[in-house]
């Protein structure tokens, strides 16, 4: 069974990290992915190993890491690197892989000018 386990950077402030959990449950909604768990790299609960943690123990046979950020700074390239890698230590049976930050994804093109329009007060496409 695949899980997502979304991973953003944790703020403290819970109506930032409140935004994952809005992704989160639309995601379920959708039902492609039977776990979808949300984790934060600093700051608010629950931590990268704890969301691995919870998908594994939901069943996972397979834990896609997705990381809820534009580019792939430090934190992407090193932090959530190192944080599958201790997963995959962890749990030699359960295939851990680190997809993509969501940056030049051409639909957040087009948020940026629908976000842009709303500002101006036209509609967005």
């Amino acid at each position: 069974m695949v899980a997502l386990l979304l991973i953003a950077h944790g703020s403290r402030r819970a109506e930032a990290n409140a935004d994952l959990e809005f992704v989160a449950a639309a995601l379920r909604e959708r039902g492609r992915y039977p776990v979808v768990r949300v984790s934060y790299l600093e700051l608010a609960e629950p931590n990268i190993e704890a969301g691995g943690v919870q998908c594994v123990e939901a069943g996972a046979t397979d834990v896609i890491l997705l990381p809820y950020f534009l580019s792939p700074g430090v934190h992407v390239v090193e932090d959530l690197t190192a944080a599958r890698d201790a997963l995959s230590a962890r749990f030699p049976g359960v295939r851990f892989a680190l997809a993509d930050p969501l940056g030049r994804h051409p639909l957040l093109v087009d948020v940026v000018e629908q976000r842009a329009a709303e500002c101006v007060g036209e509609r967005g496409a």
